[in-house]
């Protein structure tokens, strides 16, 4: 019996969609990471992208455990000498973008390279309920009936 590999050809991608009003940050990242991959697949193999489209609605009312909000710290650098910048999780959360939240939090569970940058153009995330991807039906995906740990009141 040989090892299945999927072809980029056969590959049948599904449009879903996931309410993130409530749900813990981390949890519903790493399924996303999941589902952008194809892992959640019988047919998955590693070097081919055979994961689903993965629509995000509602991002700004995440929820980050602990006291995430406050020390939670993104940094970047602009260049410059002496040029390091950060912002924690609540000033994201509460400013223009509050979906780069979602964003970096999948985009590091995912494996550095040019495969996981591709799996990354298939996610899309909203800040509030609607989204225009309605022409693909896309399948609502309940994450907070999945485990009870998923979501926070």
């Amino acid at each position: 019996m040989s090892t299945y590999s999927a072809k980029p050809a056969e590959v049948e991608k599904k449009w879903i969609v996931i309410d993130a009003q409530g749900l813990v940050v981390g949890r519903l990242a790493s399924l996303i990471a999941m589902r952008l991959r194809g892992k959640h697949k019988p047919t998955y193999t590693p070097h081919v992208d055979c994961g689903d489209n993965v629509i995000v609605v509602n991002a700004e009312k995440v929820v980050l455990t602990g006291n995430k909000v406050a020390d939670k710290v993104y940094y970047w650098h602009t260049g410059h000498p002496g040029g390091i910048k950060e912002r924690t999780a609540g000033n994201l959360l509460a400013g223009r973008h509050p979906e780069r939240v979602i964003e970096k939090a999948v985009q590091r569970m995912l494996p550095r390279g040019p495969l996981a940058r591709k799996q990354l153009t298939h996610l899309r995330i909203f800040k509030g309920a609607a989204h225009d991807h309605e022409a693909q039906q896309p399948v609502a995906l309940d994450v907070a009936s999945l485990n009870r740990k998923n979501a926070r009141v």
